[in-house]
């Protein structure tokens, strides 16, 4: 039985890094981030942009849940609406596969530490502080299992949701 795992949670809130540890610490396994699958200039929101990236997603999580070698699939991705998750999960091939979606979850203190860090290291851009934190809210309002990641170690985020 293979297992895929989806991941999400705010911009900051560690979903990349999570999912990295997940490759490494489980066996036969692969990690797919979805803003790879849609990392343009300029970056533009619009109807026909999603459709792009929600069907290159699908596309590569269907190609890895196929493949013999992997066992599990890590995925992260914003996702910060029911109807994205659904709407992945409703293009996939899940025959034999356990499915987990997870929210990674935040306090206010500890999002704006972790974004202040990347700004200044020159990683994101200081407007991604306010916008991420708008959207805590919404992670609790998602059918995802919610995993509290505040003064938490990458190592204890991911033994936890390796247990799941």
């Amino acid at each position: 039985m293979k297992r895929l795992y989806i991941i999400g949670g705010t911009m900051g809130v560690g979903k990349t890094t999570v999912g990295q540890q997940l490759k490494k610490d489980l066996p036969n396994s692969v990690f797919l981030d979805g803003d790879w699958c849609w990392d343009a200039d300029p970056f533009q929101v619009t109807e026909e942009t999603k459709t792009l990236v929600q069907d290159n997603i699908c596309h590569m999580l269907n190609n890895f849940l196929q493949c013999s070698v992997y066992e599990t699939v890590n995925f992260c991705w914003v996702m910060h609406e029911q109807e994205i998750i659904d709407s992945i999960i409703a293009k996939l091939k899940l025959d034999n596969c356990e499915v987990k979606c997870i929210s990674l979850i935040a306090d206010e203190e500890n999002l704006q530490r972790r974004l202040t860090r990347d700004v200044q290291k020159g990683i994101r851009k200081e407007d991604v502080i306010d916008r991420s934190i708008a959207r805590i809210p919404l992670y609790q309002k998602l059918d995802t299992v919610k995993v509290d990641t505040n003064n938490k170690t990458i190592a204890e985020i991911v033994a936890e949701i390796a247990q799941l």
